[in-house]
C-alpha cells in the first residue's frame, strides 16, 4: 500500500482526458492524447492533477450495480472525461473493463471485498487513466491493452501486457475483441454469461451507445464530430455479427442497451452507412 500512496504523489494526470503519466517531479509539457485530433485541449489551457489533489478536491467513486455479476465505478465530481469502468465477476477472478483515473483506499477496499481484480482490459487510449497505479493497488496485475495502441501510454509500465489479432480468450467466458475504428486498436469486452447468459458487450464509447438507448454510433472523434469511413464500420459490424449478445454498456453512467442489443447495434450501422451515402439525410 505505501508504493500506491507514493504514486498519489508522484505521478500527474491530465485533466481533460485522465492519462496518469509514469512517475516524474516535472509536469509532462502536454498530454499526447488530447493534442490527437480525436480529444482537444480545453479553453482554459492544459491542466494536470494529482491524486492527492483530487482527494483535497472531496473526489471518490461510487458504485451502480448493474447485473447479478457486473459494477460500474465511477468518479464524483465528475472528473476528466467522466467514464466508468467495469467490474465483471467470475468464477476464476475479476476483470476490470477499462479505468478511472481516481483511486483512494476507501475504493480498494470495496473492490477487494467483491473479490479483487485479475486483470485490467482497456478499450482505448481515452481509458487508459491510471492504469499503472490501479495495477500496482492489486497485486501487480495484468493489463491488457492491444499493441496497435502502444504509442498512446502515458505509462508504459511492467505490467502491461500488449495482445495482437482479433480477440484475445481471458479465462471462464471473458473474451477481448478487436474492433478497431476509434482507434487502431480499440475493442471490446465481451462476457458470454452476461445478461442471464444473453451475452453482454462492455464497449466504452468504441460503440458509443446513443441517446434513446436503442442505437449505437462509432467515430473517430466523438468531440470533434470526426466520422469514420463506412469500410469501418461495416468491419465493425461484421465483427460483432459473429457474437451472441443482449446487452451493451456503454462508456457512462445509465447509457446503455438493456435488451435486443444485437438487433439495434445491426441496424444502427446499417443506418450509418447509409446515411453516409445519402445524398439527401431523409432519403
Amino acid at each position: 500500500m505505501g508504493e500506491v500512496r507514493n504514486l498519489d504523489k508522484l505521478c500527474w494526470i491530465c485533466e481533460a482526458c485522465g492519462l496518469q503519466f509514469a512517475p516524474n517531479s516535472n509536469t509532462p509539457l502536454e498530454c499526447h492524447v488530447c493534442v490527437d485530433n480525436r480529444q482537444f485541449i480545453p479553453r482554459g489551457g492544459q491542466k494536470w492533477a494529482k491524486q492527492e489533489h483530487l482527494k483535497r478536491q472531496g473526489c471518490r467513486n461510487m458504485y451502480q450495480k448493474h447485473e447479478p455479476g457486473l459494477y460500474g465505478i465511477g468518479t464524483v465530481p465528475k472528473f476528466a472525461i467522466g467514464q466508468r469502468a467495469f467490474l465483471v465477476q467470475t468464477p476464476n477472478g475479476n476483470l476490470l473493463a477499462d479505468c478511472i483515473s481516481f483511486l483512494d483506499d476507501a475504493t480498494i477496499d470495496i473492490i477487494n471485498g467483491l473479490g479483487g481484480i485479475r486483470a485490467i482490459a482497456i478499450s482505448h487510449p481515452h481509458f487508459y487513466a491510471s492504469n499503472g497505479q490501479w495495477s500496482a493497488a492489486f497485486g501487480n496485475i495484468p493489463v491488457y491493452i492491444h499493441e496497435k495502441d502502444k504509442q498512446w501510454a502515458g505509462w508504459d509500465h511492467e505490467n502491461v501486457k500488449y495482445w495482437s489479432g482479433e480477440s484475445l480468450h481471458l479465462w471462464d467466458d471473458l473474451t477481448l475483441v478487436h474492433l478497431g475504428g476509434h482507434f487502431a486498436g480499440a475493442s471490446v469486452a465481451y462476457w458470454a454469461s452476461g445478461a442471464d447468459g444473453k451475452g453482454v458487450i462492455v464497449s466504452g464509447d468504441v460503440l458509443e451507445v446513443g441517446a434513446d438507448r436503442k442505437c449505437v454510433s462509432v467515430m473517430r472523434s466523438f468531440p470533434n464530430l470526426i466520422p469514420l469511413a463506412p469500410s469501418h464500420a461495416q468491419r465493425i459490424a461484421a465483427i460483432l455479427e459473429e457474437l451472441k449478445y443482449d446487452r451493451v454498456y456503454g462508456a457512462f453512467f445509465d447509457i446503455e442497451i438493456n435488451t435486443d442489443a444485437k438487433k439495434l447495434v445491426r441496424d444502427s450501422l446499417q443506418r450509418y452507412v447509409r446515411y453516409l451515402h445519402a445524398d439527401d439525410p431523409d432519403d
